[in-house]
């Protein structure tokens, strides 16, 4: 008997002169489990990992979401609010201008900052406040507070709570590491950008009229060049981004195919003659119909003979009218070339930063409908003090695009 009173269990099974039997008013101690029993109950199988990876995606986009919205809202509060209290309270204005009804919060707020402070967690100066302390909610609550501080900048006080409270509920599943739905995920994005736009968001890239600018990409945009979108094929282009949005109001066109059906079948003749006639300038460039490069081209998707040549023809024709009917043809220019076309390219407003494109390369057995397209951003990489800016794809297809126009011929 041990100290306890327990008497351990006899040796295991098999050896010589051991019994296996436990005697009556024994303890019996569980022998520990094979590692390979553990395993199989541990493992995540491939659909686990999957389901996991989406909620750490959608999660990861509402975060960036919900902290672009803290930080304007932090930086509109404290521009309203510390002009009324900092002159009477010093760096104190916080917690004057929470008030009896905030004390709580902002109090824990003070606490945070001080712990912060020792453990030496403040990195940026910039963060030494109380300000920098208070959530989303904490803001919010110092805004309706004081809302005739901020009446004059902000014109219906509804739609801000409004969208507060759609982000509360992202911010809640986010903040424990919850599961987040794909509608809530919209839900917050949407109510993001209406609270951004609210607030005045600052925004620097002239483009956004044409293409909005997702969070994400601003701030990650840099890793994909010039890359902001890239779908499977025009199909599912077109339902994200209509025609319509790609060119309408451009004052510069620039395109680069065999046929340019993306242009020529989904933007009507009457607005392409507006948008020549309000001062777009256009170059169009189409494969020669009657270049051996056609025929190649028709061979590699299984075509009849002169199937694509006439199809071709009829897109430039079409052109040709729309230019007739224009009161400066010179406006609206249409060439051929004869090379082997290695790619379609529509470039919007390229001589600025506010351009945007449209490019798909050419793949030997599918056609235009169904190659993938890249979605092009022009002027909006990001580039790091330690780098040299190298240009990115956009500039990369500018060039493609002006040196075959140099070597191609104009139509009549």
């Amino acid at each position: 008997m041990g100290s306890g009173g327990l008497e351990l269990p006899p040796g295991d099974e098999g050896h010589e002169g051991r019994s296996t039997d436990v005697p009556p008013g024994a303890v019996s101690l569980a022998r520990p489990m094979d590692a390979g029993a553990i395993g199989p109950e541990l493992d995540w199988d491939a659909d686990a990992w999957r389901e996991v990876r989406t909620r750490a995606q959608r999660a990861g986009r509402a975060y960036i979401w919900l902290n672009l919205v803290e930080q304007r809202l932090r930086a509109v509060v404290s521009a309203v609010l510390r002009p009324v209290y900092e002159p009477v309270h010093g760096d104190d204005w916080v917690v004057a201008a929470a008030g009896p009804a905030g004390q709580e919060w902002v109090q824990r707020a003070v606490a945070v900052r001080e712990v912060s402070r020792r453990k030496g967690y403040l990195l940026d100066p910039a963060d030494d406040n109380v300000i920098s302390f208070l959530t989303l909610p904490q803001l919010r609550e110092l805004m309706v507070q004081h809302w005739p501080c901020f009446e004059p900048y902000l014109d219906e006080r509804r739609d801000v709570e409004l969208a507060l409270d759609e982000l509360e509920v992202t911010r809640n599943v986010v903040s424990r590491n919850r599961a987040l739905s794909e509608a809530v995920l919209g839900q917050a994005e949407r109510a993001s950008a209406r609270l951004l736009e609210i607030l005045g968001t600052g925004g620097d890239v002239p483009s956004a009229r044409r293409l909005p600018v997702d969070a994400v990409e601003d701030l990650v945009g840099d890793r994909y060049a010039d890359v902001v979108a890239v779908h499977p094929d025009r199909v599912r282009l077109l339902r994200q981004f209509p025609a319509e949005d790609i060119f309408g109001g451009a004052r510069r066109l620039d395109a680069i195919g065999i046929g340019l059906t993306l242009l020529v079948q989904n933007f009507s003749g009457r607005r392409l003659v507006r948008l020549a006639e309000s001062g777009c300038r256009v170059r169009l460039l189409f494969l020669n119909p009657a270049s051996s490069a056609v025929k190649r081209r028709e061979r590699e998707l299984g075509l009849k003979r002169g199937e694509l040549s006439r199809s071709v023809e009829m897109n430039i024709l079409h052109m040709r009218r729309v230019r007739s009917r224009l009161r400066d043809p010179g406006a609206f220019e249409i060439q051929v070339y004869d090379e082997t076309p290695r790619v379609t390219a529509y470039l919007v407003d390229g001589d600025g930063s506010d351009g945007v494109g449209v490019v798909q390369s050419y793949l030997r057995r599918s056609r235009g409908m169904e190659a993938p397209v890249f979605v092009l951003r022009n002027g909006t990489k990001v580039v790091r003090s330690d780098q040299v800016d190298e240009g990115g794809l956009f500039a990369a297809y500018r060039e493609e695009f002006e040196t075959m126009w140099v070597d191609s011929r104009p139509v009549s």
